[in-house]
């Protein structure tokens, strides 16, 4: 499978286009949009989730609520456009208008590297597209991604495990309490005495006008041994989940199971130790986060990834002005204080795509009933391994 994406943040809609998706697969557009909404919550948004209400429409490659085997067009309209529409309108402009363009970038955006790539004196033209925003429809992706592994048992949930300087006890609860408990946290975490430090200082920081980052961790429960490949550097699937996650705006590192602990300790402390049991193979542990050799070993795929603090800060950082090159504060766009919460979701549902998409590379097919009989199948080759 592959999928495309199109639009601007301030535009009329965000687009993509899925290729590649099977037939006959049940898609709940509903739950889809329930994965948009879970994006907009969070403490610490900003005025931007007040105005949007996402909603995905699928325009293309669903009929009746199956999916048909065609490509699958989705479209999230920004109800944020009619206050854009002569700014970000596609027809040409009067001179007057051209001038209210963005020559100051932003320290921390795409803006100066992408004016100076695209040969750009309007930064509007870079940030417009590199803006988070962009997301909002691959969380629409993760959202059919899911409704495809959700007919396999694969279940994906997600924690907040720090936010600025607080951290949060990581909770190994089962996975529908551990999807029930953050879905009720303003901050997406299982440690109320620590989501009320979180709440704390988002507010403290934006009273000073200032940002924060945090760490989210993704489980992905269900996923049978054998996804991913050893053979290629591009088949290892941890290694296209990382690029992944480290696609997402603001996304800076990511690690699976103990991840970077594993150099603090010797490896008898590393690595997961194999038995046999009940008719089949099983870790004793799962410090390697469900992977050995680029593949799926059968244990939870356990994720987790740091975001640094939004790069738009209401007291603006230095930058300088591409025309005259002169010192100024960089110039603000609306934006957030904390998006850590929405980031983890945004996580969730990439992940969810790249699982899906590893379990179609394994078990092919062009309809669900024909994965399911290569699934059923394989599964039973590995149990009479």
């Amino acid at each position: 499978m592959r999928y495309l994406t199109a639009g601007e943040t301030h535009g009329p809609q965000l687009t993509a286009i899925i290729e590649g998706f099977p037939s006959n697969v049940t898609i709940d557009i509903d739950a889809v949009n329930f994965q948009l909404a879970r994006r907009q919550k969070g403490h610490g948004r900003g005025r931007r989730m007040q105005i949007e209400k996402d909603t995905a429409r699928i325009v293309g490659g669903v009929r009746h609520g199956k999916t048909t085997g065609a490509p699958i067009a989705i479209v999230v309209e920004n109800n944020d456009w009619k206050n854009w529409t002569k700014i970000m309108g596609i027809e040409p402009v009067e001179e007057e208008e051209a001038k209210r363009r963005v020559n100051r970038p932003r320290p921390g955006h795409a803006d100066l590297n992408g004016g100076l790539k695209y040969n750009q004196r309007d930064l509007r033209n870079i940030l417009e597209r590199s803006s988070a925003r962009e997301t909002t429809v691959r969380v629409a992706i993760g959202g059919v991604a899911r409704e495809f592994l959700k007919e396999f048992g694969i279940k994906v949930a997600g924690q907040v495990l720090r936010i600025g300087d607080v951290e949060a006890n990581r909770t190994e609860m089962p996975i529908d309490e551990l999807i029930a408990v953050t879905e009720d946290s303003p901050v997406r975490v299982t440690d109320k005495d620590a989501e009320a430090r979180m709440i704390a200082a988002i507010d403290a920081a934006k009273e000073a006008g200032d940002t924060l980052g945090g760490i989210v961790e993704v489980v992905i429960e269900g996923v049978p041994i054998g996804l991913g490949s050893h053979v290629q550097w591009d088949r290892k699937l941890d290694g296209r989940i990382a690029q992944a996650v480290l696609s997402i705006q603001a996304f800076k590192g990511v690690e699976f199971g103990i991840g970077f602990d594993a150099a603090k300790v010797p490896g008898s402390k590393v690595h997961d130790e194999i038995v046999y049991e009940e008719g089949s193979f099983r870790r004793v542990t799962n410090r390697a986060g469900g992977f050995e050799g680029g593949m799926t070993t059968g244990a939870p795929i356990v994720v987790r990834a740091v975001m640094k603090p939004i790069s738009t800060l209401y007291k603006p950082l230095q930058s300088v002005d591409i025309d005259t090159k002169e010192a100024f504060t960089a110039q603000v766009e609306r934006s957030d204080t904390c998006a850590v919460p929405a980031a983890g979701v945004i996580m969730e549902n990439v992940i969810a795509w790249e699982v899906a998409n590893a379990f179609l590379d394994k078990f092919g097919g062009d309809s669900l009933e024909e994965i399911r009989r290569n699934y059923e199948g394989y599964l039973q080759q590995v149990k009479e391994y």
